[in-house]
């Protein structure tokens, strides 16, 4: 059987079952290398050397967190959070809470969205700006699986469409690879070609909100001591405004996420909204933060490089095109599959690219689609498993912020949740995106 395949369904099984996500993922790459042919001295040896490929990511993380942290400080997250307190506190009926779950669910989306291009922290804001939300979402009774939809929408959707900040680092890497393998795009299309992809990750979300989750779900409500009440200037807003928009411009022109980080923490520290004395405890905590979603990603590079050297992810695209037959529709299904099978195991769109461009580049010229039908191919199957995988920093990234009370499961409460809302329609504007581009 297929490495890639039994490895990817053992780490699902373990994750299901409720183990931990680096433990799944260091047995579902021992299963996987064993079966690939590899043996177990092999298998460890090239999980460990894996590990190496994520050192930029995690202190990329520990940065940003501690940039997260640091904006913490200077009072802006709990302006945010006292602005939405003081709407839903005027609330006295029914049709102003409703107006009050509306208001937060579209905070949220709003910031997350925000994190992937116009303020590039990607997760970092998560653990910071969520708990002190917690109460107030169990006082109101909201779904918290709804808000864990809503964040791995805002975390996705934006970097898949729009080539600013995080998405301008996935096209560039969609269209680099694929040049690599034989096809020539312009950058400037894909956006229109990831369009219709994009529209079902939007149907999904529109689901979890208006029919999914809608309903209410008791919580206990818990006083959470994750972000200390700070008396905020406006001149510190203004440096932390001026912090973000520092980190944003140093991230496109340097094309780094450490350096962006990095640009931003100066700019607080220097302005003095941030005392430098504070500053090793700020990037401690901001390290601990995102401690475990970097362990995560650190294992999910050492699964990556077994399933890679097992040889079988070729051989799972190539299995898959001896059953096409010619037919461009079935094709296209087989392909936006393999791609899920291998996000979901890899847990990164990013990292994905590389792997399946290469064949499917020329598979998807032999079948005879367009460029732009190849791009929404290659992009969708890539971006397929980001949302539903246990090891992605999409559900990590959730589950960190509304599990802070111990309340939100990380497998049953976000990942399958978001694998149901955004995979599955993925899958099917995908392929139609193939078919009519």
């Amino acid at each position: 059987m297929n490495a890639v395949v039994v490895a990817v369904i053992v780490m699902l099984i373990l994750s299901l079952l409720r183990v931990n996500v680096v433990l799944a993922l260091i047995i579902g790459a021992i299963v996987g290398g064993l079966t690939g042919g590899l043996t177990i001295d092999q298998t460890i040896e090239v999980f460990t050397s894996g590990l190496g490929g994520s050192a930029e990511v995690a202190l990329s993380y520990a940065l940003l967190g501690g940039f997260a942290v640091a904006i913490s400080t200077t009072g802006l997250p709990n302006l945010l959070v006292d602005w939405v307190l003081g709407i839903v506190k005027k609330n006295g009926d029914s049709k102003r809470k409703v107006l009050s779950k509306a208001l937060i669910v579209f905070s949220i989306l709003l910031m997350a969205c925000f994190s992937q291009n116009l303020i590039p922290i990607h997760i970092a804001f998560i653990p910071i700006l969520i708990p002190p939300l917690l109460m107030l979402l169990s006082e109101l009774k909201i779904d918290r699986r709804l808000i864990a939809s809503v964040l791995t929408f805002g975390l996705t959707a934006p970097y898949i469409l729009l080539p600013v900040g995080f998405g301008k680092i996935f096209h560039e890497i969609l269209a680099s690879n694929m040049g690599n393998s034989g096809l020539t795009v312009d950058m400037n299309d894909i956006p229109a070609a990831m369009l219709i992809p994009t529209a079902g990750l939007v149907v999904g979300l529109l689901i979890a909100i208006f029919f999914s989750y809608r309903k209410q779900r008791d919580y206990t409500s818990k006083e959470i001591v994750s972000l200390e009440k700070v008396i905020y200037s406006k001149l510190g807003i203004v440096f932390s405004i001026l912090a973000i928009i520092g980190a944003l411009a140093a991230q496109i022109i340097l094309d780094s996420m450490v350096m962006g980080a990095l640009t931003g923490i100066v700019i607080l520290y220097i302005s003095g909204a941030v005392k430098w004395n504070d500053a090793d405890e700020l990037l401690t905590n901001g390290m601990k933060m995102m401690a475990f979603i970097g362990f995560v990603m650190l294992a999910a590079f050492g699964f990556a490089d077994v399933l890679k050297e097992t040889g079988d992810v070729d051989s799972l695209v190539t299995q898959s095109a001896s059953l096409i037959g010619g037919n461009k529709a079935i094709g296209a299904l087989l392909m936006l599959i393999v791609g899920l099978l291998v996000t979901m195991g890899i847990g990164s769109s990013f990292s994905t690219i590389p792997i399946i461009a290469t064949i499917f580049v020329p598979l998807a010229l032999e079948l005879g689609f367009s460029p732009m039908a190849a791009i929404a191919l290659v992009g969708t199957a890539a971006a397929l498993g980001d949302a539903g995988s246990p090891a992605s920093d999409s559900t990590l990234g959730p589950t960190a912020g509304l599990n802070a009370d111990g309340q939100h499961n990380h497998i049953w409460d976000t990942c399958v949740p978001t694998f149901i809302h955004y995979n599955i329609p993925l899958i099917i504007f995908g392929w139609i995106a193939a078919m009519i581009l």
